[in-house]
Formats: C-alpha cells, sequence, structure tokens
C-alpha cells in the first residue's frame, strides 16, 4: 500500500451532524438569547451576539463538557466572551470617530447630531464623499464607520499601513475641503462688490 493509499483525503461534505450540539442549541438557544438581551443596547446586537456565540461554538465544540447543565454555563462563557468582543468593537468605534472629529476643523463640519435632522446637511455630506473616488470613500467610511484603523481599512483595499494612512489624510482634506463653505458662493441673491 502506498503512502497516499493510507491516508484519508480531506472531506469536502459539510460537517457532520453532532446530536449534543443540537440539543445544546435546541435547550439553551433562547437563554442564550435572553442573556444577550439584557446585555446589548439594540435587538439586533443580541441577535448577533447570539448567533455569534454559537457559531464560536460550534467551532469549538469539541470543548463542550459532557454534562448539559455545563454544557450550557460553558455556552453562556463564549456568550460573554462575544459580549465582549462587541464592547470591545464599539470602543474602538467610538475612539477611531473621535480622532477622526479631532482631525478635521470643526468649523468646517456639520454638527454630527444635527447631520441627520435636515436633509440638506446629510445631502451635502453624500455630496461630498461622492466627490471622492471610490477607494477613498470606502478608505474613510472603514475609519469614520466601521471603526476600522487606518492599516485594517487599507489592508481591505490592498494598500500598505503607511499608504493608507497618507491617502486617508488626503481624503480627509478632500472631504473637509468639500465641506467647507465657498465665501464666493451668492445664492442668497446678495453680491458683493
Amino acid at each position: 500500500m502506498s503512502a497516499s493509499e493510507g491516508r484519508a483525503a480531506p472531506s469536502l461534505d459539510p460537517p457532520q451532524y453532532d446530536a449534543g450540539f443540537d440539543e445544546l442549541y435546541r435547550s439553551a438557544g433562547t437563554a442564550v438569547l435572553g442573556y444577550a438581551l439584557r446585555r446589548c443596547a439594540s435587538r439586533e446586537d443580541a441577535l448577533d451576539v447570539t448567533a455569534e456565540t454559537f457559531l464560536v461554538a460550534w467551532r469549538r465544540r469539541t470543548e463542550m463538557p459532557a454534562e448539559p447543565d455545563d454544557a450550557r454555563a460553558w455556552l453562556f462563557g463564549v456568550a460573554r466572551g462575544c459580549l465582549a468582543n462587541l464592547a470591545r468593537g464599539d470602543r474602538r468605534s467610538q475612539r477611531l470617530g473621535q480622532r477622526l472629529a479631532e482631525t478635521m476643523d470643526p468649523g468646517t463640519l456639520p454638527d454630527p447630531a444635527r447631520i441627520h435632522e435636515g436633509r440638506a446637511d446629510a445631502r451635502q455630506v453624500r455630496r461630498a464623499l461622492d466627490a471622492l473616488s471610490a477607494d477613498d470613500r470606502e478608505l474613510v467610511t472603514l475609519t469614520a464607520w466601521e471603526g476600522l484603523t487606518p492599516a485594517q481599512a487599507g489592508g481591505l483595499l490592498g494598500l500598505t499601513p503607511g499608504a493608507a494612512r497618507v491617502r486617508l489624510h488626503r481624503a480627509r482634506l478632500r472631504l473637509r475641503a468639500s465641506l467647507t463653505p465657498d465665501p464666493t458662493d451668492h445664492r442668497d441673491g446678495r453680491h458683493d462688490h
């Protein structure tokens, strides 16, 4: 028998049914969702945490205790870790948003709390973003809205960390310029001579 005949070929079939995991899901799924709902700011976050909990649990199912009560407690530990990841992501997003806000001159941007109050402000921001190239727009929004670091956002776009920081800085400058009122714009009908 050759060496290749003695080795099992990797399976391309879907993962095998796991009765223990299925039972854990059926018996504890609602409890995990309740746990997440009591700890999350939104229902959507709680649903995401619950889904992530069972995904992580599936991947780590070989670590699952055999005793049903212990397995349920173990599952809450997994959920707790998923909640911690969510909180870290939220904090990172807030810090990055704050850093972005600090890099821009507050006098040139609409007040973020009022952007959604007036459609004109929202349209102004959208027009300014649309004026950027697609990659620069994606770089700005990945850092400002999605909470990625410039290196992470750049990596998604195939940029080195240094190139991402330079492009982000330039994109922010163009965005700021687009949002700065033009003193020569005389839409109110008055003209300064």
